[in-house]
């Protein structure tokens, strides 16, 4: 695409997006080029700066784009942490022996969250006990 400066008769000042340098001549040619000002088809363009495309601006695109993508999965991991915290009881270092009494229904099934070594986390898991760690989120780190 194409990036122009326009200017009517009339001297209002405005953008046009074209495919080609061609595209922008025919739809003069045609008068489906107006002023979204004054409605005036004549129209010309008018001196403007060029884009030029460098490697120092296609990594800065790229940096905020990763940041964009960044701040966007922090976010959905923000709400899915807070949705298993507000849906579980906080059993604490009980955490191994709440999850054997549900395990073996010895205990209401129920969703909750605590506290165990990884020692304890590995017999759980060699139990046949599905546990999974809650992400640490930035904030947790303060």
């Amino acid at each position: 695409m194409i990036r122009y400066s326009l200017s009517c008769e009339n001297a209002h000042t405005f953008e046009g997006w074209f495919s080609t340098s061609a595209d922008f001549d025919g739809q003069v040619a045609s008068g489906f080029l107006t002023c979204p000002v004054c409605n005036s088809a004549s129209i010309s363009k008018t001196l403007m700066a060029p884009s030029v495309s460098t490697a120092r601006k296609k990594e800065e695109k790229q940096a905020v784009a990763m940041d964009m993508a960044r701040a966007a999965a922090e976010a959905k991991l923000k709400a899915a942490v807070a949705a298993i915290k507000a849906n579980a009881e906080d059993v604490g270092d009980k955490f191994p022996e709440e999850a054997r009494k549900i395990h073996y229904g010895e205990a209401d099934a129920r969703g909750i969250i605590g506290q165990a070594s990884f020692g304890e986390v590995r017999d759980l898991l060699e139990e046949g006990i599905e546990v999974a760690p809650l992400p640490a989120l930035p904030e947790d780190a303060n």
